[in-house]
């Protein structure tokens, strides 16, 4: 198996079995896991009103057949809903508002469902970075380390933070991503494929996360900034929020088999990750 060296404040902790902090009876008495899993976030971006605001982990129970149902739904699959359907059914706290979760969480509870719904290896095709050769692979998703929020929103209870543009010396406010948010950009970049145009990917994800540029909020206007947006500006502030984004950390060390490289890659997420035998 891959060795992770980075294996530090894992998903499920240093221990190579899922510890088991509850269980659940279905009506014929089955016993069903229920897990705690911490949130990167820490709770501390979501509103006072928020089931999630200053909580540090949620209880989700494993999958079922019944979530297997979800993962195989063509139509929760076309409206790129399938992954917030799948927590909702799992979350044991049903008040849990999931589209409005972060992604960093979601995909947090995501790995979390897949080791105690499949087991903690995951085989997959990477590129060995070094030689480019591919090979099949074998990570422990329970090793993944868990990049906590380390900066502090502009208030406790909001998912806005602050950043300075290097070259127009602008202040912008941003967001980290929802499930709700990448729904939309998921469908939106389809129906532009479908019909041939650029799917401008870089300024759609900005226009989501964008809330101000020096105080202006009108969405028109931040929409014209960051279309003429100086390249540096754009890159430094991607830089500032892919850093900063509380999640899992989905990287790994691999070791080539062909030019005996041990390289750090990031895990591709195929159907592999909800269906090992795929």
């Amino acid at each position: 198996m891959a060795k992770n060296k980075r294996a530090s404040n894992e998903v499920f902790g240093k221990s190579s079995s899922i510890p088991t902090s509850d269980v659940m009876k279905d009506e014929f008495g089955f016993e069903i896991p229920v897990e705690v899993v911490p949130l990167p976030s820490g709770g501390v971006i979501y509103p006072e009103k928020s089931s999630l605001h200053g909580k540090n982990s949620v209880e989700v129970k494993a999958m079922t057949a019944r979530e297997e149902d979800i993962l195989t739904s063509k139509a929760l699959i076309k409206k790129g809903t399938v992954i917030t359907h799948l927590i909702k059914s799992c979350l044991i706290d049903k008040s849990v508002d999931v589209r409005n979760m972060i992604s960093g969480d979601r995909n947090a509870l995501m790995v979390a469902l897949r080791v105690t719904g499949y087991g903690q290896e995951y085989k997959v095709d990477v590129d060995c970075p070094a030689c480019s050769v591919r090979s099949n692979q074998a990570f422990d998703l329970a090793e993944l380390p868990i990049k906590s929020l380390e900066i502090a929103p502009v208030e406790v209870g909001t998912n806005v933070f602050s950043f300075d543009l290097p070259i127009t010396k602008k202040t912008c406010e941003f967001r980290f991503l929802t499930g709700k948010d990448e729904e939309e950009i998921m469908v939106m970049t389809e129906r532009k494929k479908k019909t041939g145009l650029s799917d401008n990917l870089v300024t759609t994800r900005l226009t989501y996360s964008i809330v101000s540029i020096d105080g202006v909020t009108d969405r028109s206007k931040i929409a014209g900034f960051i279309r003429n947006m100086p390249a540096r500006d754009s890159l430094s502030l991607r830089r500032f929020i892919d850093k900063h984004e509380p999640g899992i950390e989905m990287k790994a060390w691999m070791e080539c088999g062909s030019c005996f490289t041990d390289s750090e890659v990031r895990l591709p997420l195929g159907a592999g990750f909800f269906w090992p035998d795929a």
